[in-house]
C-alpha cells in the first residue's frame, strides 16, 4: 500500500462547496478517501466530482459561525454512516476595513467562524478519535497571515495567527494519543476570498511581483500537501504550519 493511499478513510472537509475546500475534497477522494462535505450552501458540484472518482460523498449543511453546529458535525457525520478519521478545517470568512474603522461585529463574525468554531470542531473530532482509540489527522487551513500582519484585515489576521497557535497546542496535547494536528498556510490563491484583491489592479500587481513563482496559486495547488498531511507519510509530523505560497515567505 502506498504511503499516500487513503483507501478506507473518511474525511470531513468544511467549506467544501468551492475553492480550496472543493479541491481538497476531490483530491482526497482521488487518493481513496470517502468525503463528508460541510457548509452553508449546496455542494452539488463537489458531490459530483467526488462520486465520479468512485468514492462516497455525504453532504452536511451547517452554519459554522455557530459553535453549537460546529460541535455537532462529527456526531452528524457518524449518524450518516461515516467514520471520520481526517478533518480538514477549511471554512473561513474575511472582513476588510482599516483598523481605525473596524467594527466589533466584523471582529466577532470572523473570530467565531475562523477560530472559535474550528477549535470546538477539532475538540469534538479528537474526543471521538480517542474514544475509539483510532489514529486521526487534523489539517487546519491557516494563511500567510499566520506569519505576517497584512493590512485592512485585523480580525482575519488575528484568527489565522490564533489558528497557528492552537494547531501547535493541540499537537502538543494530542500527538501521544495518535492524532496528528498540522496546518497548511496557502499563499495568494484565486478564490472568492481574494476577489477584491484581484479586482484592484495596482494591489494585484504588487502581490504578483513579490511571488517568486510569478503567479497566483490555484486551489488545486493545495491538494498535494493535504494528501500528504492526511496520509501515513506524515505520521511523524506534528504541529507544523506548512506554507504553500509560491515562495512568498522566502522573499
Amino acid at each position: 500500500m502506498s504511503l499516500f493511499d487513503l483507501t478506507g478513510r473518511w474525511a470531513i472537509i468544511t467549506g467544501a462547496n468551492t475553492g480550496i475546500g472543493q479541491a481538497i475534497a476531490v483530491g482526497l477522494a482521488e487518493a481513496g478517501a470517502d468525503i463528508v462535505g460541510v457548509g452553508r450552501s449546496a455542494m452539488d458540484g463537489t458531490a459530483d466530482a467526488v462520486t465520479s472518482t468512485g468514492r462516497r460523498f455525504v453532504s452536511l449543511k451547517a452554519d459554522l459561525s455557530d459553535t453549537g453546529e460546529a460541535k455537532a458535525v462529527v456526531e452528524r457525520a457518524l449518524a450518516a454512516g461515516a467514520s471520520p478519521d481526517i478533518l480538514v478545517n477549511n471554512a473561513g470568512i474575511i472582513r476588510r476595513a482599516d483598523a481605525l474603522e473596524f467594527t466589533e461585529e466584523d471582529w466577532d463574525a470572523v473570530l467565531d467562524t475562523n477560530l472559535k468554531s474550528v477549535f470546538f470542531l477539532c475538540q469534538a473530532f479528537a474526543k471521538a478519535a480517542v474514544a475509539r482509540q483510532a489514529p486521526a489527522k487534523i489539517i487546519n487551513i491557516a494563511s500567510l497571515l499566520s506569519f505576517q500582519g497584512g493590512i485592512r484585515i485585523p480580525s482575519y489576521t488575528a484568527s489565522k495567527s490564533g489558528l497557528a497557535g492552537i494547531t501547535r497546542l493541540m499537537a502538543n496535547e494530542w500527538a501521544s494519543k495518535g492524532i496528528n494536528v498540522n496546518a497548511i498556510a496557502p499563499g495568494y490563491v484565486e478564490t472568492n476570498n481574494t476577489e477584491a484583491l484581484r479586482a484592484d489592479a495596482e494591489r494585484s500587481a504588487d502581490i504578483l511581483k513579490r511571488i517568486p513563482a510569478a503567479r497566483w496559486a490555484k486551489a488545486e495547488d493545495m491538494v498535494g500537501t493535504a494528501v500528504y498531511l492526511a496520509s501515513r507519510a506524515s505520521d511523524y509530523v506534528h504541529g507544523t504550519v506548512l506554507p504553500v505560497d509560491g515562495g512568498w515567505l522566502a522573499r
